[in-house]
């Protein structure tokens, strides 16, 4: 497997055409510095160039000198931040064995977010609607970024091609998921965290080498209409097009567009595009709900009950039908996000409820319930990326078993 290792970034020319001078570039780096905390405030679409000016008290032209539009400094802020995870897998690369490689990338990440709640460094651009952007060379950054991760892993006749890109899509996704829930620690215990992260992605969850194949699971509710037209075939496919475009993406145009319906068959369902958002979020809910009940119903010890539910979300993912990815709450408008961060908090310690009741029967190795709650959550949202890193392959069935199976046993088992 070939990893291109990265070129120096060339320094961007001035608009005369000359050389760039220090203050040129000190003011370019500000600019994207300001973007980036825009996108992850409103994603890629929400964010404004006037909003990107008034941090740095400029006027919109003042960005303009610098960047074109707004999607090319969109794309200079998602490819900063690639850049620098990628130079953070760099720097991981040289040591010896799978297990040091991935224990240190997963150190330097942890710092960098200690460095960026400190205020020593900036942030990282959320990639929750990078492919939004719909950029060519964002995304040859993005995929060259994920073979300097991947590289992190060990080659061996029992991984796949697939195996390999779906244990580094989990590495990736658990890490850039951190900065949805890790400001609620005390920014003097990130590095403790960073230790209880990488033992959850390194070991996974089971305490002996023996892990129960998963129950199937039916989380089809009685009566739930899936006919053309109707209100679940509409969330379905609003669903999809949030986790792809943003919140700002899918505007009641692109979502009628994609259903070949009229503006009128929205207001049929939706009073308002906040409303259809609380309701793919409620439909996301309700389908885990149904899915953490049923595991349990099902029976079996802490682990099997963990694995089943796991299990059958991520098929549900890698289907026609995906989940909303909750991580899609970042963009939300303020007056619903905080209703709804409530019910996401509930699920989590539900799922830490689950891991804890698998640490007492045994099945589950003694480890931090909240954390690897958020890690499982963080998953089950790449899930529904799998088909990006396993093409060719049938994900709802050779995508979803690996998947699953480095989510319960961590990222470097064998």
């Amino acid at each position: 497997m070939t990893t291109e290792h990265p070129a120096e970034e060339a320094a961007p020319a001035a608009p005369s055409g000359r050389t760039p001078s220090r203050r040129y570039m000190a003011r370019r780096d500000a600019i994207i510095a300001s973007a980036i905390r825009e996108m992850n405030r409103h994603g890629v679409r929400g964010m404004t160039l006037g909003d990107v000016a008034a941090r740095l008290d400029l006027v919109p032209t003042g960005v303009i000198y610098y960047f074109r539009n707004k999607e090319d400094l969109a794309a200079a802020a998602f490819e900063r931040s690639i850049g620098r995870i990628r130079e953070l897998a760099e720097a991981a690369r040289g040591h010896p064995t799978e297990r040091e490689r991935v224990q240190v990338f997963i150190d330097l990440f942890i710092g960098l977010q200690q460095r960026i709640e400190l205020g020593e460094a900036e942030p990282l651009t959320v990639f929750n609607d990078v492919r939004a952007l719909n950029c060519d060379s964002v995304n040859q950054a993005y995929v060259g970024m994920f073979r300097t991760v991947r590289a992190l892993l060990d080659r061996r006749d029992n991984r796949s091609r697939a195996d390999l890109n779906g244990r580094t899509h989990l590495l990736i996704s658990a890490l850039t998921f951190v900065n949805a829930w890790i400001y609620t620690w005390r920014v003097e215990d990130y590095p403790r965290i960073g230790q209880r992260i990488a033992s959850i992605l390194l070991d996974g969850i089971p305490r002996g080498g023996n892990v129960p194949g998963p129950r199937l699971l039916d989380l089809q509710p009685a009566g739930d209409e899936i006919d053309e037209g109707s209100a679940e075939h509409f969330l379905r496919a609003a669903t999809q097009l949030i986790n792809d475009e943003g919140y700002h993406g899918a505007s009641v145009d692109r979502i009628s567009s994609k259903l070949n319906v009229t503006k009128g068959a929205f207001y049929h369902y939706n009073a308002t595009k906040d409303d259809l958002v609380v309701a793919c979020f409620q439909r996301t809910f309700d389908v885990l709900w149904r899915a953490i009940d049923a595991a349990e119903a099902a029976g079996g010890e802490g682990l099997e009950v963990i694995h089943s539910l796991l299990h059958a979300v991520v098929q549900l993912q890698v289907g026609p039908a995906p989940l909303l990815r909750t991580s899609a709450l970042s963009t939300v408008p303020e007056d619903i996000q905080a209703d709804l961060m409530f019910r996401l908090r509930q699920i989590s310690i539900r799922l830490g409820s689950m891991l804890c009741d698998g640490i007492a029967d045994g099945s589950v190795r003694p480890l931090d319930a909240s954390i690897t709650a958020q890690i499982l959550t963080a998953g089950i949202n790449a899930a529904s990326e799998l088909a990006w890193w396993q093409p060719g392959e049938k994900p709802e069935v050779v995508g979803a078993h690996l998947f699953v199976d480095a989510m319960v046993r961590g990222v470097i088992h064998p």
